[in-house]
């Protein structure tokens, strides 16, 4: 099984998962949602995760979407999926929004991963947009 990894600093990561379950409930069972949490060491965070992986079957393999590439939280998943030998089929990706979080969940058992990065991606990227809200000033001219 593919499952989406949901990785932050504080609770964005849940807040995210549980946003995500309005629209796809019934995939819920492959998101697993971690963050380090204020005042938290990154060893905590990582001695929880590892409990999580321990609970999965050996052959699962993952999509990680983190809030910031670099950051502590993303690091600490990163160094413990490579202490298990997963990073080969782990696809992962910076800068998460719900977009491409739930492209990601729709998608990860349907694409290889280089499908999946293009989708996830393109999707991520066509979201970010300005939202310009039409005014009244237009009307004020033509009086």
């Amino acid at each position: 099984m593919k499952y989406l990894i949901l990785v932050s600093h504080g609770e964005f990561s849940q807040g995210l998962k549980q946003s995500l379950s309005m629209f796809a409930a019934d995939n819920m069972d492959s998101v697993i949602a971690v963050g380090l949490l204020p005042g938290e060491a990154a060893g905590t965070l990582g001695k929880r995760f590892e409990q999580t992986l321990d609970q999965l079957p050996n052959d699962s393999q993952f999509v990680v979407l983190a809030d910031i590439i670099g950051g502590s939280p993303l690091t600490t998943i990163s160094n413990i999926l490579g202490e298990r030998g997963k990073l080969a089929d782990t696809l992962i990706f910076g800068g998460m929004n719900f977009p491409m979080a739930l492209t990601a969940l729709m998608a990860k058992d349907s694409s290889d991963n280089s499908e999946l990065e293009v989708k996830v991606l393109s999707e991520a990227s066509n979201a970010v947009k300005v939202f310009k809200v039409p005014t009244d000033d237009a009307d004020d001219d033509e009086i």
